[in-house]
């Protein structure tokens, strides 16, 4: 039989010390803390203000589930539910994301968000959580947060039994309004850069991948999303030129073929070739079975893996002083900057023309207001006022 536990004069009053879960252990060091063991290493799980309940709650999360109705119960239902099971892979992968930092995130009481129990939570202390996240300097992230946590607890409304969702009402933070777009400066250098880094030898030091010059030029001459360019297909090269299968809703359209375009098209087919050789990758019989953009195991590029090689681009031209950290842009900020570049903007496909306008950064240049001149003198300085018609 296990030996009862001293009583602990520094153990804040509020905890029944004979009711305190094997496997936890108190640290009086500082304002105190209670810790579980990791092996050799001592691990904090919750602060000084922490009830009995909660470490309970965190000692059933550590044998491999959370306990009944709190936050990390219902995000684990919610991932195991059919609703979950039918979201793009994508999705589930960024879901699961967004559990971690809920499972990581330190409540004032000194217990991770997580092992809180939902009918805790009010829409003010979901809003403390997005304020804090917006105070750091990260919007984007509250929000993202805020989007996954009304979702997981309204599924647990519907099919658990919680009594009401806290995370509706809650205000969103104030994201900066950016495009990611490019400056023509940026983008040249950016480009150079990638041209000359991708004739290294890959995975050596300071390579970058074969294709990324080749698909950001396709990306911005042809107006694509990510999605859009690296999936293209050797079918949508047709003689007139590069046939633009859109999302989204968007107008298919085909951009005429240009030296540039024809030197990027021509090369993406030697990269593949080298890579379908080397990795003795059977040959599609149909140009639609075709990719343009292949990894170097010889298969059709992945989204995923085309976004960690890009931020590895930016990364790396920004350490190496090519652009500066603000002068940073994204993927998607090559549509932006080739729809800007066109005379007509309807190119990017766009069906309204708030969308039109939403991609195009151009500054209009305007014809002056029709005005009618009445001119007087208030205190010796001649005036004209506009009158409209």
């Amino acid at each position: 039989m296990p030996r009862p536990r001293k009583h602990n004069q520094t153990i804040p009053t509020h905890i029944d010390q004979t009711k305190i879960p094997k496997g936890i252990y108190w640290d009086s060091s500082g304002n105190g803390r209670w810790y579980v063991r990791d092996g050799e290493r001592a691990m904090k799980v919750a602060g000084p203000a922490a009830k009995l309940s909660d470490l309970h709650d965190i000692v059933e999360q550590r044998k491999g589930g959370s306990a009944r109705d709190t936050v990390g119960y219902f995000i684990e239902r919610f991932h195991a539910s059919a609703k979950f099971g039918k979201l793009s892979p994508r999705t589930q992968s960024d879901y699961e994301r967004q559990a971690n930092i809920i499972r990581s995130y330190m409540t004032p009481m000194g217990i991770p968000l997580s092992a809180v129990l939902a009918t805790r939570l009010s829409p003010t202390s979901i809003q403390r959580v997005v304020d804090k996240l917006e105070d750091a300097g990260t919007p984007t992230k509250a929000n993202h947060l805020l989007r996954y946590l009304r979702r997981v607890l309204s599924h647990a409304v519907r099919h658990e039994g919680l009594p009401s969702n806290p995370a509706k009402g809650v205000e969103q933070a104030k994201e900066r309004a950016r495009s990611g777009m490019p400056s023509l400066h940026a983008f040249a250098r950016v480009l150079s850069f990638a041209r000359e880094r991708s004739q290294r030898q890959a995975h050596s030091a300071g390579s970058v991948s074969a294709y990324l010059p080749h698909l950001m030029l396709i990306a911005t001459v042809c107006r694509l999303r990510g999605i859009e360019v690296v999936t293209i297909t050797e079918a949508q090269g047709t003689p007139d030129g590069i046939r633009a299968v859109r999302r989204k809703g968007s107008r298919d359209n085909v951009t005429a073929w240009t030296p540039e375009l024809s030197a990027a098209w021509n090369e993406l087919l030697r990269i593949r070739g080298d890579a379908w050789e080397r990795n003795r990758v059977p040959y599609p019989l149909r140009p639609e079975d075709r990719p343009m953009f292949v990894a170097e195991a010889g298969h059709a590029l992945r989204k995923s893996a085309l976004d960690t090689a890009w931020q590895r681009l930016m990364a790396m031209a920004v350490k190496e002083g090519v652009i500066a950290e603000d002068e940073r842009f994204t993927l998607h900020g090559l549509k932006h900057r080739g729809i800007t570049d066109s005379a007509d903007k309807a190119a990017g496909g766009h069906r309204t023309e708030r969308m039109r306008q939403h991609y195009d950064h151009d500054t209009p240049v305007v014809e002056p207001s029709k005005t009618t001149e009445f001119s007087g003198v208030i205190s010796g300085v001649a005036v004209t006022i506009p009158v409209s018609d």
